[in-house]
């Protein structure tokens, strides 16, 4: 049988769907999955990583133009050391592995975050498949690697304040736009913002992760634990965003009518 389901299976299920343009996934239940099956928890992240590759595979062959995954935040250096050093070899074997899959299907990779903190080995592995997928032109897998929202904010607004204070800025000169080019997501342009926003397994929180960005994107919440999660769970919460009506603080057609 098949692991993925082919490109124009996809299409035709999702014909009458409206795809995101950047979805952003908390990916979380690793260690409760793991604990289900009376496993250690490193087993759990490891068939997390295996659902990594369904599921930027499944986005890309939909048509979605970036995928933000939340992959380790800066509050994750709290975790066990043990658990914390696995966590650091994941995307060794994740794009030794996955790089070639990603270059056949002209997916690019970018990271955000502070990654000058994670290990040397764990660098050398994002920066090369950063310089791999460089020439490809399809869907942006986006890794939020040592990434906490608030403190993007933070070091964004050091930027601008340093501006200010060098005499190059006035305070009054900064705006939404100028805010938005110095947050990590900047070179995403007019993708930075997350049309749909989705957690796994239960938790209803955002957990730090992109608040500025978040400001309007569509919540999904499900109960499905990540290393479980499939091309039809993807399918199902893109079925729920399509029936969304996005006002973004104002009125659209339909809400005017129904009101």
């Amino acid at each position: 049988m098949a692991l993925f389901k082919t490109k124009n299976s996809l299409n035709s299920e999702m014909t009458n769907l409206k795809i995101p343009n950047h979805i952003a996934i908390i990916m979380d239940g690793n260690g409760r999955w793991a604990k289900k099956r009376f496993m250690p928890r490193a087993a759990g992240h490891k068939a997390g990583m295996n659902t990594v590759k369904r599921v930027t595979k499944t986005a890309s062959d939909l048509g979605v133009k970036v995928l933000t995954l939340y992959a380790f935040s800066t509050e994750n250096w709290t975790r066990p050391n043990d658990e914390v050093s696995f966590l650091m070899q994941l995307p060794i074997d994740f794009f030794n592995e996955f790089v070639p899959d990603l270059v056949k299907n002209n997916i690019r990779v970018k990271v955000m975050g502070d990654i000058n903190r994670l290990p040397a080995g764990t660098q050398k592995a994002v920066e090369r498949a950063i310089r791999q997928t460089s020439d490809n032109t399809g869907m942006v897998l986006n890794f939020a690697l040592n990434y906490g929202g608030q403190l993007e904010i933070i070091e964004a607004t050091k930027i601008l304040a340093q501006r200010v204070a060098d005499g190059l800025l006035s305070p009054d000169e900064i705006n939404a736009d100028m805010f938005a080019n110095v947050l990590n997501t900047s070179d995403l342009g007019d993708l930075a913002s997350p049309d749909l926003m989705i957690r796994t397994s239960g938790e209803l929180r955002l957990s730090n992760f992109m608040p500025y960005q978040a400001a309007y994107s569509e919540l999904y919440f499900t109960d499905v634990l990540w290393p479980d999660y499939t091309a039809e769970d993807l399918n199902q919460a893109i079925s729920a965003y399509t029936l969304r009506d996005r006002r973004f603080g104002g009125l659209t057609q339909n809400s005017e009518s129904e009101s």
